[in-house]
């Protein structure tokens, strides 16, 4: 199965502007429309706020622009805030903002599973459905969860990657986002235990954070080469971190000699995977992901749905989609990109 094929493939994100990260503190203020029931008469217009990890990463650049152009094909009126540098902290004062404009829907990428919480459901008191994509906050602080793919798939085809291409023995690290992310935990300890079961002769020997900061990751890349002469590869499950990596391992010694792989986009790991630093890597398509929880937000908004396991809803030209299990949603498998196929994608 080939979900980016399957559910429409690329949607030309490329020509998505990347300057939603700069626009997107303009609109914090004026680009919500309150949708709450006090507005009397018909329904009021659909307005949903994104709420990314931190702004200026391309990989929300990518996701947020998705849905954004679900939500304008909705007749709705989108916008995107959040902080610069990604923290649960950060996050609250914008869930705050939106929730006392009343906006019809928040998309959020939570970067604490529990601390923004609170902001959330005081969002929900006031009529705000509440949809989380890419990480997953506690499931009673939403409504909604759009995974982009099980944890468990997720893990295995990194896992599965990286031993392939070290001989399956030797040493590996894992280059993660912050500390806290949700998703990023779920796949490394998944991926500590298929290791354990199926790769007795490769040893996790480190795991360390790049904040989702790419001079940080380029950093950490450099400190784990340092710290452990003997690694053999290195699996970074965020965009941000094998990107970074990506450029360091390029222009080191190493190039060649360490192996890489995890999650990035096409268009931040071309040059690597052309000059040979990256052989094969993984992903969905964000743009897709941004999409699916733009619609989902609107079935929510408009009762087609209300998130209970077994919900159905269209979501465009994606297709139909089912609520599973802890009110989440599944956008499909992950897609292995390298050499002989990356330049078909453009985002």
């Amino acid at each position: 199965m080939t979900p980016i094929s399957r559910r429409s493939a690329v949607l030309g994100v490329a020509a998505l502007s990347v300057s939603l990260a700069l626009t997107g503190c303009t609109k914090a203020a004026t680009g919500a429309t309150p949708s709450g029931s006090g507005s009397g008469g018909a329904a009021a217009k659909l307005s949903v706020v994104f709420i990314p990890k931190n702004l200026g990463n391309p990989y929300f650049d990518t996701s947020d622009a998705g849905g954004k152009k679900a939500v304008e094909s909705l007749g709705g009126t989108y916008s995107e805030v959040g902080p610069q540098q990604a923290s649960p902290d950060g996050q609250v004062q914008y869930i705050n903002t939106a929730a006392q404009q009343h906006v019809s829907a928040l998309v959020v990428s939570a970067n604490d599973p529990k601390a923004i919480g609170d902001a959330l459901n005081q969002a929900r008191k006031g009529g705000t459905k509440v949809v989380t994509f890419d990480s997953d906050t506690d499931p009673q602080y939403r409504d909604l969860f759009i995974n982009q793919a099980s944890p468990e798939g997720l893990a295995k085809v990194e896992v599965d990657g990286i031993t392939k291409q070290i001989g399956d023995s030797g040493e590996i690290a894992i280059l993660s986002a912050s500390a806290n992310a949700t998703n990023q935990n779920a796949w490394i300890d998944l991926m500590k235990k298929d290791l354990a079961a199926n790769h007795p002769n490769v040893k996790l020997v480190d795991v360390v954070y790049g904040n989702d900061d790419d001079q940080t990751s380029f950093d950490k890349t450099a400190a784990l080469l340092q710290t452990h002469p003997n690694l053999k590869g290195i699996i970074s499950p965020t965009t941000v971190g094998i990107a970074a990596a990506g450029r360091y391992l390029s222009t080191s010694d190493k190039k060649g000699k360490v192996a890489l792989t995890g999650l990035g986009t096409p268009n931040q790991m071309r040059e690597y995977v052309k000059n040979g630093t990256v052989k094969e890597f993984y992903l969905w398509n964000p743009a897709d992901l941004g999409a699916l929880a733009a619609y989902a937000a609107d079935a929510l908004v408009k009762g087609t749905i209300t998130g209970k396991e077994g919900d159905t809803f269209t979501a465009g030209s994606l297709g139909s989609f089912k609520v599973g299990a802890n009110q989440t949603v599944l956008l499909g498998d992950p897609f292995a990109f390298n050499a002989g196929n990356i330049d078909q994608f453009k985002f």
